[in-house]
């Protein structure tokens, strides 16, 4: 069993002359997109300002508070989070301006039971409030950190050059980096022991750093811990602070004593304060938009590097830090009004344009997937031709980043994988993995039943938007292969689970379980494509099949969905007493189709 598993598991500033991304899109439609994020279960959402969530892929939105948002300008719904192990907890949080007011609300919503598309409006608990002097500067990301805490970046409260002094206030919410506990008490939050003023009265304790003026757009470093803040400047400078991992709070990141590298007034005392890393003057942009460490795997050249933007230039920047040096190499003049950018769960990376409502993937610069109708095959025998429902294999080129062995991680099977898909005629199939090794790359995925009673079937596989040309393939009714770990022996197993060997053969008159693709139909309760076939009744093969071991014919006792599996068939065997002994050669035959011959272990 583990056998099949592993099977289907198979500071100067440089212009690039060519620029190594591309933009795919991944939606439209949307009214003012303020925020992408992942919720660790392979799925994406998307914020619109007005006061709605999307869920990427679903018309319906997961949440609409629109009611409650004051939005328009620099207000409205701003921030999204989910908690660690989301997918049991179900509930999240989100950062709104509110009506009538304007005040910054941190509240958590649940999921509805039953619906995972869907969350409750009216399960909102309001978890802090913070009021805002001003119409701009509300900051509005959420981000748990690495600690398990809920980090929330505010603004200096608006206006222009913080007449309030919040900046630098201690007892003030505004300007500041956040932490707090909101998970071990659901009915508020607690201050973590280890924030830096706990028990000085001089600040708030909900403090972890000072100075900021309106950190649009916060990450951590999901290999380091590092966190990146993209801080909008006033009139001369736009900045990014980078602080690693491992240091503590209480940092003070200048605002509104500097703005930038530069001080406001003239004299300042900079003494004590944490400086960027980086800052960008007016000739590159206005306002910038931060991102993130780019650890994904189709842009292997860009690993590591911070990735971020500008809202009024469209410019899209690569940062990177080595020791003391800097360098920000300019990707892509986009056009764009770069609001967010997000993440998804396998490190890859999205932006959004606030105006046209568009969300797109930053892709890599590849050529389109490739690949030949005979590279589509059966996925356990690899003869070309495909079974509705069966477990299939397509071979080509520019499928999948180099080294990649990207697996499902869960059933129902996902629709994509990597930014990858394959689509038979025009239905999105099932995806068990994406794999990009030794020169070798290959797709398994299985066919759906929808196009079940079609001679033919056409093929395309989309990478990162770039879609292949079509190819053909036959659909036919059956076309059995058996499974093999190693392209010459039977994968099987004993009744007992253990895997047939050498050195544990079966016995002539014993059982064993093999497992197979292209049985074909099954009488009974067919599962929904991509999801797990019953155990009870199992979906027995309509043709049964029938096995031969080394010229003896067997008994097959069982052939149909294999239990819990998706697309894969179980053969239950028991063997003929005269079945000779050694390395005989086993045919799965079903209809006028028989399977390519593999080994099977038998003893005496």
């Amino acid at each position: 069993m583990r056998a099949l598993g592993t099977l289907f598991a198979l500071a100067t500033l440089a212009a690039a002359q060519t620029s190594p991304i591309r933009l795919a899109q991944v939606a439209s439609g949307l009214t003012q997109p303020t925020d992408i994020q992942s919720d660790g279960t392979g799925r994406l959402f998307i914020l619109e300002q007005p006061g709605r969530i999307r869920l990427l892929g679903s018309s319906a939105p997961f949440l609409s508070i629109e009611s409650r948002v004051r939005s328009g300008g620099e207000r409205g719904l701003l921030g999204l989070a989910f908690p660690p192990d989301f997918a049991r907890k179900q509930h999240f949080y989100v950062n709104y301006t509110r009506v009538p007011d304007g005040a910054t609300v941190i509240s958590r919503f649940r999921v509805q039971a039953g619906n995972p598309a869907a969350a409750d409006p009216a399960s909102e608990t309001v978890i802090l409030t913070i009021p805002q002097p001003f119409s701009n500067h509300n900051g509005g990301q959420i981000v748990f950190g690495p600690d398990g805490y809920l980090w929330i970046g505010t603004g200096d409260g608006g206006s222009g050059n913080d007449p309030l002094g919040s900046g630098q206030d201690r007892q003030s919410l505004l300007g500041k980096m956040l932490r707090i506990d909101v998970e071990s008490d659901l009915s508020g939050y607690r201050i973590p022991p280890d924030n830096p003023f706990v028990g000085n009265p001089a600040y708030r304790p909900e403090i972890w750093a000072l100075g900021l003026r309106n950190p649009w757009r916060y990450s951590f470093d999901r290999e380091t811990g590092g966190l990146w803040i993209g801080d909008v400047g006033q009139n001369r400078a736009e900045e990014i602070h980078h602080t690693p991992a491992g240091i503590g709070g209480g940092l003070n990141y200048g605002w509104a004593v500097m703005e930038g590298l530069q001080c406001l007034r003239p004299g300042c005392d900079q003494t004590g304060l944490d400086r960027p890393v980086f800052e960008y003057t007016r000739g590159a942009g206005i306002s910038i938009t931060g991102g993130y460490a780019y650890r994904g795997r189709w842009l292997p050249g860009l690993r590591g590097a911070y990735l971020y933007g500008d809202f009024g230039s469209g410019r899209i920047w690569a940062l990177r830090l080595d020791g003391q040096n800097v360098t920000n190499e300019l990707l892509l003049a986009s056009g764009m009004g770069i609001s967010t950018f997000g993440e998804d769960d396998d490190g890859e990376l999205y932006v959004a344009d606030h105006g046209r409502g568009i969300v797109f993937r930053i892709a890599s610069q590849a050529p389109a997937p490739r690949l030949t109708s005979q590279g589509v095959v059966n996925a356990a025998s690899f003869v070309p031709g495909l079974v509705a429902g069966s477990a299939a294999s397509l071979f080509g080129a520019d499928l999948a980043p180099a080294g990649a062995l990207i697996a499902a991680q869960a059933i129902p099977l996902p629709r994509a994988l990597a930014g990858v898909e394959v689509r038979v005629n025009g239905v999105a199939a099932p995806l068990y993995a994406v794999a990009n090794a030794n020169g070798l790359e290959q797709v398994n995925f299985q066919v759906p039943f929808e196009v079940a009673g079609a001679e033919s079937v056409e093929i395309r596989v989309v990478r990162e938007g770039l879609e292949s040309e079509a190819v053909r393939a036959p659909l036919l009714a059956v076309q059995p292969g058996v499974f093999s770990a190693d392209g010459v022996s039977v994968l099987a197993v004993h009744p007992d689970n253990a895997l047939v060997t050498a050195e544990r053969p079966v016995e002539p008159g014993g059982r064993f379980y093999l497992y197979a693709a292209g049985l074909g139909a099954v009488e009974g309760t067919t599962p929904a494509t991509g999801a797990a076939s019953p155990s009870e009744p199992p979906a027995r093969a309509r043709t049964q099949p029938t096995a031969n071991v080394g010229g003896v014919a067997a008994e097959v006792e069982f052939a149909g969905l294999a239990p819990g599996f998706v697309g894969v068939y179980q053969v239950n065997v028991r063997l003929a007493a005269g079945t000779p002994s050694g390395m005989p050669e086993l045919i799965l035959t079903s209809g006028e189709s028989a399977s390519p011959p593999l080994r099977l272990p038998v003893g005496r």
